[in-house]
């Protein structure tokens, strides 16, 4: 009831200076005290009808919707501050794991890289050996075509020569013997 009090008072404080101006305020013919009685009205049957305390009411359910709502997005920003955490804890395990996998495709490149050049190494000293042995073969075969050539052209020559020193007559089986036997022995 005091709130009534107070909005009298108010109103009257407010009806003040219509009240100076000369003609009667309390009278029916004025309008500005047939706004001010139809507003106390108004506020009355909004106090006794309690409007102040269902709106009140609607607004302290309102504040608690509120409250609610940002204890929830309170919530909600420190699950997702945990999320986002998570997730860049988990990036940095991603990204050593990563830094491991380049390092040991980059050992592991070396490692082959190192073996290619070894087996390399061995592929051409086994070809530099191979054709050793073949130059080798070509020379002994060299040496033995220009022994043989030799063999056959000093035969050559020593019958020719013996055949010149010796009369066709005169030619014993003994010389013929020698000079087969030497033929033999040179190949």
């Amino acid at each position: 009831m005091t709130r009534l009090a107070v909005f009298a008072i108010a109103a009257v404080l407010a009806a003040g200076p219509a009240a100076a101006a000369g003609d009667s305020f309390f009278s029916l013919a004025n309008t500005d005290f047939i706004v001010l009685l139809a507003f106390l009205i108004f506020v009355g049957i909004l106090i006794k009808f309690k409007v102040p305390g269902i709106i009140g009411g609607l607004l302290d359910k309102r504040a608690e919707g509120i409250r609610s709502d940002l204890d929830e997005a309170r919530r909600l920003r420190e699950e997702a501050q945990e999320i986002y955490a998570s997730y860049e804890r988990r990036q940095r395990e991603v990204k050593g794991q990563a830094e491991l996998i380049v390092a040991n495709a980059k050992r592991e490149a070396e490692a082959q890289a190192a073996k290619a050049k070894d087996d390399l190494k061995v592929s051409i000293e086994r070809r530099l050996k191979a054709a050793e042995d073949q130059i080798a073969s070509a020379e002994a075969d060299a040496i033995r075509a220009v022994r043989n050539r030799a063999v056959q052209t000093a035969i050559a020559a020593a019958s020719e020569l013996l055949a010149r020193q010796v009369k066709a007559g005169q030619r014993s089986a003994g010389i013929d013997d020698a000079i087969e036997d030497v033929a033999r022995r040179l190949n």
